[in-house]
Order: C-alpha cells, then sequence, then structure tokens
C-alpha cells in the first residue's frame, strides 16, 4: 500500500533534504515551490540550472515528477515520506489541485491469493481488495493458491496493477534481479569499467539471483558496492522469511508511492506567478502550454522576445492576435469534459456556445438518448435541451433542463473548478456536489458526502472540502426558483 508498513523503507533522518528531479512544463514553478520547501533539486535540465543558479548533482532523488500526458498536471513517483511531504505543499499552495494517491505500491512485493484466472491471465488478490493481474504464463505450479508477486511500473495508476514473479530488489547502485543473470548499465560505456562490474557482479551475486548495475554505481569504491551487495542480499533473505510466514494477503517488502496531480484553473494561474519569480512569464502561460500545438509554440516564442528585453505589452498584444482564432467564439461546436474527482472524464457531448466573453460562458446541449435525471427524479428524453451558464472564475454552472417543446424539468447548480476554455473543449473537475431545484420548487445539496469522502482520502485539501460546502448551503438557501424556471 501507499502507507508505511514493515518493509524494507530505508528511514530517513529529519535533518536530511529530500531530493527531487522535475521535468516538464510545470517544472521552474515547481522547482521554485520545491526550494522553498527545503527540496534539493537532482539532475536538473540546463534551463533549471540557468534559472535557478544550480550545480550539477547527479544523485538519485527522493521524487520524480514529469508531466502527465495530457498536460493537465504531473505524475509523481517517489519515497512515501517525499510524495506525503510534496503533497502537503501542494494542498497547502493551491486551492484546487486534485492529489490522488495510488493505494498500491509500486515495486512493493506482495504475497497474494489467487482468486482467478482464464488462458491469458491469473486474477490475485493483493490486499485491501486490490485485484493484480498476472501473465499466465509467469505462473510455475498452476495449482498454487498463493503467489509471490511484485507490481509493475505498468499502468501506474491503473484501478487493476499489473504483477510479476520476476522480482526484484532495488538499491542506489544494483538491482537485484531472481533468476537473472549479471549485466551492467548501456549508460557506463567505459569497457575496462565495464568488465570490473561485470565480474564483480558474478562473484557477488546470492544464490538465483543476478546483479545489475546501475550507472551510478560507474564512479563507486569498491567497498561501497559490496556494501550495498550486502545489504541487499540481506533484504533477500528477509523476503524469502516473510514469505514463508506471512499470510496472503499482504505487503512484504514496500516500494514507491505514486501520485496523479490535476491542476485546475486556480492552480495554473498560481504556478504562473511562481513562475515569474524566474523567467518571463506571460499571464495564462500553464494554460497555454496545456494547449499544447501551435498555441504552446506561440507562448514559447513569445517569451523568447520577452527575455530578449522587448516591451511585454507589445509581446501580450502579438501573442493575443496570433492565437485568437484558435478558440471557440459564440456558435461554435465544443465538447464539454466532466473530470471526475477520480480523474476519469466523461465526455458529455457536443454543446454550441451561445455567448463567451471574459465575464461569462454559456452554452446549450441537446439530448441524444432517454435516461433519468437522478437528483430530479424526472425522466430523461432524447431531445430534451439544457443551458448552462457560468461566470469566469466561478466555482460552479447553472444548467437548467427543459423538455424538447420548452418544458422547465429542473435545474442542476453543479459545484466544480472554474471552466477553462480550450480550442475545442470546455474543461472542469466536478467537486461531486450539486443542488438540486425540482420541478416542484424545493430544493436540496446532493452528494456532499462524495467530496466528504474524497477529503479523507487525501484527494482534496480540507480548506476546499469546507469552502465548497459552505458555497452550496449558501447556494440552497439564497436560491431563486423563479430564476431558475427561465
Amino acid at each position: 500500500m501507499c502507507e508505511k508498513q514493515m518493509g524494507f523503507t530505508r528511514l530517513r533522518r529529519l535533518a536530511d533534504a529530500m531530493k527531487a528531479k522535475v521535468r516538464g512544463i510545470y517544472s521552474t514553478a515547481l522547482t521554485k515551490l520545491l526550494l522553498d520547501n527545503d527540496f534539493e533539486i537532482v539532475q536538473p535540465s540546463l534551463a533549471i540550472k540557468k534559472r535557478f543558479k544550480l550545480v550539477d548533482d547527479v544523485s538519485l532523488p527522493d521524487l520524480k515528477i514529469r508531466d502527465r500526458y495530457d498536460l493537465q498536471g504531473v505524475r509523481v513517483l517517489g519515497a512515501f515520506e517525499a510524495v506525503e511531504k510534496f503533497q502537503t505543499i501542494l494542498q497547502s499552495t493551491f486551492e484546487d489541485a486534485l492529489t490522488r494517491k495510488w493505494h498500491v505500491s509500486v515495486d512493493g512485493i506482495y504475497k497474494g491469493t489467487v482468486i482467478d484466472s482464464n488462458e491469458y491471465a491469473v486474477y490475485v488478490e493483493i490486499g485491501n481488495g486490490i485485484i493484480g493481474r498476472l501473465p499466465r504464463n509467469e505462473i510455475v505450479n498452476e495449482n498454487d493458491k498463493q503467489v509471490i508477486a511484485q507490481v509493475d511500473k505498468k499502468r501506474l495508476g491503473a484501478k487493476q496493477p499489473i504483477l510479476t514473479t520476476k522480482l526484484k530488489i532495488v538499491g542506489t547502485y544494483a538491482i537485484l534481479l531472481q533468476s537473472s543473470k549479471t549485466g551492467v548499465s548501456l549508460k557506463i560505456r567505459d569497457l575496462r569499467r565495464r568488465t570490473e562490474l561485470y565480474e564483480l557482479g558474478k562473484m557477488l551475486a546470492p544464490k538465483g539471483w543476478g546483479i545489475i548495475w546501475r550507472s551510478a554505481s560507474e564512479n563507486q569504491q569498491r567497498e561501497a558496492l559490496e556494501k550495498e551487495i550486502k545489504e541487499l542480499t540481506e533484504k533477500v533473505e528477509i523476503l524469502n522469511e516473510k514469505a514463508f510466514r506471512a499470510e496472503a494477503p499482504s505487503l512484504l517488502v514496500e516500494g514507491l508511492c505514486f501520485m496523479d496531480v490535476e491542476f485546475p484553473c486556480s492552480s495554473k494561474k498560481i504556478l504562473d506567478r511562481l513562475r515569474s519569480y524566474s523567467a518571463p512569464t506571460l499571464e495564462g502561460h500553464h494554460f497555454y502550454k496545456s494547449c499544447g500545438g501551435e498555441i504552446a509554440a506561440a507562448l514559447e516564442m513569445s517569451e523568447k522576445l520577452l527575455e530578449k528585453g522587448q516591451l511585454k505589452s507589445d509581446i501580450e498584444e502579438l501573442f493575443e492576435e496570433q492565437i485568437r482564432y484558435k478558440f471557440p467564439e459564440e456558435g461554435s461546436s465544443v465538447d464539454v469534459e466532466h473530470v471526475k474527482l477520480s480523474g476519469i472524464v466523461f465526455h458529455l457531448g457536443q454543446a454550441t456556445i451561445e455567448s463567451l466573453d471574459q465575464e461569462q460562458i454559456k452554452y446549450s446541449r441537446t439530448m441524444r438518448s432517454d435516461g433519468f435525471y437522478d437528483g430530479l427524479g424526472v425522466k430523461k428524453e432524447a431531445g430534451d435541451k439544457s443551458t448552462s451558464e457560468t461566470k469566469i472564475g466561478e466555482w460552479y454552472i447553472t444548467t437548467k433542463y427543459f423538455s424538447a417543446d420548452g418544458k422547465w424539468k429542473g435545474t442542476y447548480i453543479n459545484l466544480n473548478t472554474p471552466v477553462e476554455v480550450y480550442p475545442n473543449a470546455l474543461r472542469y473537475v466536478d467537486l461531486e456536489v450539486d443542488v438540486c431545484i425540482h420541478p416542484n420548487g424545493t430544493t436540496k445539496v446532493l452528494d456532499m458526502e462524495k467530496l466528504e469522502k474524497a477529503h479523507e482520502k487525501g484527494v482534496v485539501s480540507k480548506k476546499l472540502f469546507e469552502t465548497i460546502k459552505e458555497m452550496a448551503e449558501r447556494i440552497e438557501r439564497n436560491c431563486d426558483v423563479n430564476k431558475m424556471r427561465a
């Protein structure tokens, strides 16, 4: 699990600074944030070295941070203590950041219980109801009801982790691989050193395991390498003892913690401010970067001109002129990306922009299928229409539902992060809470317990939970039912 448990976690003295490696479009802002909170930055990129006047440091990080594939946040992998500290920093800095920790230990070794199988895979419970998928060809004895397996780094964050029986114990300079031969990192190119490490590995490898020397071993003294292999070998012995004694399902060796971080609208603005301390930054920098493509390229070019000393107002005007026609306007058709607290994105279908300016967004949709408006207790029918509106920076969207002939069916006031208008989509994070106005005029707050559960899991901060709870109650008290019909 992504929690402190018995395992091989190296306890850190409180006086030691944790180390982080950061890459991606958020790297400058997050580097500033990490440095301000007593992290050390290791393996910095050239741009980060220059902006923060850092020296070369090839140390291994306690925390690795890189962009999510959709550029809407970052993926974090590291030691439990480092991830936990970073999560605390994020939630105290950003009002709407979502921090989703995976409740599975990455590279963690489990004693699991086989619960099902098919011709391709064996399904193994590893604890707390989590079921992992193990390739069937990795099972030695198909009659075994228990198996020792490790969580693979494939599909990080997935509901069903990928498992492997090809165990490894990871150290700073070396990795022990079960039933493997000795090897040397391809990053070590010196042939003489490769030969030395290869011979040393064959000599030191414990029975049934091979040693893979990591790049960090290249310049280490033999004594340091021997010491680490001794420590890793002791971990193998402890693993074997635990595997024999532990009841399944249970965690035998703790690995790394994985966390998915989402940066909605307000977070991106704070990230802009953090970045501006170290580099010329146009307003909306991280939003435009997350757009990717030509917009991100135009931003990069504009900020290079700022670095050369050109007048900011002129650059802003030039940039706005370049990107203006990339974004939707009145009459445009866009997708509505409704992001759940879990990270799942629901595409609510195409919407037509009715009005859009610097103060307000209004859009409409036509329902394509039958169903049910749960909170309203009203049947949804193909042909129904909805109109949604929100102010720029507002934390809720008011959506009114009408039948095909114009009869009002009810209204949802959905509490969410402020809407971001992308070239082809409207995007926001649904905070689960709704204020529902029924056709009979009664109002009700729905699903507050879902947001509370997300707070208990650490997905949202206490401050955000309390803010949204107070906002929902205020909306319910002050709701004008007559306005909800129009």
